[in-house]
């Protein structure tokens, strides 16, 4: 080996590290930036939990209650143990090949077993049963499964589906978890239902000391009508308002969750939603 090239050898094995530097760098941020993508859909959309027993399945705990705006989704039976693909992109539902969806029908007759599908319809209420975030295909996926209670399907039959949400290519790297969920939304929004979950039990509190007094009041000597108090302002919370402006408005939350520049602060009937400091959404 002559003195000149091994002169040479330094430098080739930086120029070699460089490179693999430059490979295996995006790499890792990627898949770092996927875990924090996930952790904060997962923070935002809460999944149900299913159960079964001898009458069937059910739900056992409430996920976010979710509204379907567009129709064209197929699904089938939660018994079912296919699950249906259903890609939306460009604001397009694309729904699995009707024909090939029956061809699996069809081979599964052959078994003593016909497979049912069955379309969402725009505004039937579902519920997020798993949330996965593939960076490397710029997609997102998301399980649901339909909440037979709210949308009144006598009997239950639980319709499941996969929506795989299709991003530009490259552009999912670098969206942040506001872009996604806007994206989403566009398909299956927050149902407004879902801030209301808990009002039954303060109205029937309120109907119930409404009772009692009148009991007292029959009970006893007619009490004098009090004199009414103007009703105090409702608190309200704006867009922009600062975390310490919300909580003077509506108190100390129940719980934080801190995701970088997003916190979440949960109340009882809802929650408030902050990038940078500043309130951005509230549900």
């Amino acid at each position: 080996m002559s003195k000149k090239f091994r002169d040479l050898i330094p430098g080739i094995m930086l120029l070699a590290a460089m490179i693999f530097a430059a490979t295996i760098f995006p790499m890792a941020v990627a898949n770092g930036q996927a875990v924090t993508l996930q952790e904060q859909l997962a923070a935002h959309y809460k999944l149900v939990k299913m159960g079964s027993d001898t009458s069937g399945y059910s739900v056992v705990e409430e996920g976010t209650l979710l509204a379907v705006q567009k129709g064209g989704l197929l699904g089938v039976p939660y018994s079912d143990t296919s699950v249906q693909n259903n890609r939306y992109e460009g604001g397009v539902v694309k729904a699995p090949n009707a024909i090939l969806s029956k061809g699996i029908g069809f081979g599964m007759k052959k078994f003593g077993k016909e497979q049912t599908t069955k379309l969402f319809a725009k505004n039937d209420k579902v519920y997020p049963t798993r949330i996965d975030v593939n960076l490397e295909k710029d997609t997102v996926t998301m399980g649901i499964v339909a909440c037979d209670t709210c949308n009144k399907t006598d009997p239950p039959t639980y319709n499941k589906t996969n929506v795989i949400f299709v991003f530009p290519k490259g552009s999912l790297a670098t969206a942040n978890a506001g872009q996604v969920e806007d994206t989403i939304g566009t398909l299956l929004s927050i149902s407004s239902d879902d801030a209301k979950q808990g009002d039954g039990g303060q109205q029937g509190g309120d109907q119930q000391q409404g009772g009692d007094q009148g009991g007292q009041q029959q009970g006893g000597q007619q009490q004098p009508a009090a004199q009414e108090q103007p009703a105090a302002e409702p608190a309200s919370i704006d867009k922009g308002m600062t975390t310490d402006q919300v909580q003077a408005a509506m108190g100390k939350p129940d719980k934080i969750v801190n995701l970088g520049t997003k916190t979440i602060y949960y109340y009882k009937d809802m929650k408030v939603i902050f990038l940078s400091g500043k309130v951005s959404d509230v549900q």
